[in-house]
């Protein structure tokens, strides 16, 4: 048997054992590199996945290339090495080559819930759907945390995917693109960066806020901007305000983002908190009785984000406790649920996160990089964000003096996770609710 056979047997096989998003997230972008007579490589796209293999799922890897190959093997993981070299901390990288970006593919315009508050916005993904670079270029959204800004503008790009596979797509956060900037200049690949971003044909950048007071990089996306839209490729930005509230951003930038279309997202209402809760349930095939979803969506007069992370908690809830999706129940749970003040001190959730993973808080706030501290650290980033409300310099000064970018990207890893990931989702459940009872 080949190595391909070999790993599409593998995939089979492991399939059945894993959610869906888990199946695409860890094992869709690994690939069987190599063979030898006991030892099986897998190569990895980056250091994350490659950590989230070894530390999750080596088990499982070890004892079904066990019984295909009928023989005692190791698993070696190594990544691709052309893809990035090393960031300062745990998990960041540079990528001055890459020529594709991942795009969720769990963002689409068809699960897109659509309302009075973004009904504009869906209007115009559409028309850019079907004229990319010529209907609305740049199209520009932004509203606050959570309203759907981010599946909104994959959506666009995993449907023009759809539509031509050989278009070269980035989606990158707008650390990412900082991150790369500095990387270049590192290592004097410039040509390298430029070659990445100005030959894209779509390019969707997200948080452009993060943009704000700093020069070079401003400078260097002005001129891909140009170059972009000299050539008709299509430009989608997001931001959790409009360009012209972001400081110490450049009026040449600002005057860029005004020439196309921008549009300002609101939380959703009633009626759409109650589709999206729905959406989501389909989604992840589970089910609430309709009017347990109507109290749900009558509570949580929130955005998107947290209304799935608390839908979430209380799927996760009731399945550890083995109760009834009964509305005595969910009332009695949504009673439970977090007070404004329960989660704001930093102080507490720091010492909660110690006390869950069983680690001394000079650990987790200190210098050290051992892969069992990245965790609970991106998920003290995230609950000081989140929770707290905390700037990600302030974050980034009580964890030890990391970059905010660092704490950006350990934010949002968890971000994403947290909607992905269900052993990440019982993590921060049990984790909530410790501190909430403490």
């Amino acid at each position: 048997m080949d190595n391909l056979r070999l790993w599409h047997k593998f995939l089979e096989t492991i399939k059945p054992n894993l959610s869906s998003a888990n199946f695409k997230s860890w094992f869709l972008k690994t690939s069987l590199k190599g063979l030898t007579e006991n030892t099986v490589i897998l190569s990895t796209p980056n250091a994350f996945v490659k950590e989230t293999l070894s530390q999750k799922y080596l088990p499982l890897i070890r004892e079904t290339f066990e019984k295909l190959l009928d023989k005692k093997v190791s698993i070696e993981f190594i990544i691709k090495e052309t893809e990035q070299i090393q960031h300062e901390e745990e998990n960041d990288f540079f990528q001055p080559v890459q020529t594709k970006s991942f795009l969720n593919p769990k963002y689409t315009l068809e699960n897109f819930v659509v309302g009075p508050s973004n009904n504009v916005a869906y209007a115009a993904a559409q028309a850019v759907v079907q004229n990319p670079g010529t209907s609305y270029n740049p199209l520009f959204l932004y509203g606050g945390t959570g309203v759907g800004k981010t599946h909104l503008m994959i959506g666009i790009g995993n449907t023009l995917q759809a539509k031509n596979a050989r278009l070269k797509i980035i989606y990158c956060p707008s650390e990412t693109f900082m991150n790369d900037y500095v990387g270049a200049i590192q290592t004097r690949k410039m040509a390298d960066l430029r070659s990445k971003y100005r030959k894209a044909d779509i390019l969707l950048i997200d948080d452009i806020q993060f943009f704000s007071g700093r020069e070079g990089t401003q400078d260097e996306f002005f001129h891909t901007f140009n170059e972009l839209q000299s050539k008709n490729s299509q430009m989608i930005l997001t931001s959790d305000r409009s360009p012209h509230e972001i400081e110490k951003l450049e009026d040449r930038l600002k005057s860029r983002f005004a020439g196309g279309l921008m549009l300002d997202i609101q939380p959703p209402d009633f009626d759409t908190r109650v589709a999206i809760l729905q959406a989501k349930c389909l989604e992840r095939g589970e089910s609430l009785p309709e009017d347990v979803m109507e109290t749900l969506a009558a509570s949580l007069n929130s955005n998107i984000r947290e209304l799935e992370g608390e839908l979430m908690r209380i799927i996760q809830v009731l399945k550890l406790k083995n109760l009834q999706p009964t509305m005595e129940n969910i009332g009695s749970l949504l009673h439970q649920s977090p007070s404004p003040a329960a989660l704001k001190d930093p102080k507490k959730i720091l010492s909660g996160i110690c006390d869950y993973f069983d680690l001394p808080l000079k650990d987790l706030t200190g210098p050290r990089r051992q892969k069992e501290l990245v965790l609970p650290r991106h998920i003290a980033m995230y609950l000081l964000s989140e929770e707290v409300g905390l700037t990600v310099e302030k974050i980034g000064g009580m964890l030890g003096g990391r970059d905010h970018t660092t704490v950006m990207h350990g934010r949002d890893k968890i971000k994403q996770l947290v909607l992905m990931d269900r052993d990440v989702q019982k993590v921060m459940v049990e984790i909530r609710s410790r501190l909430i009872h403490k």
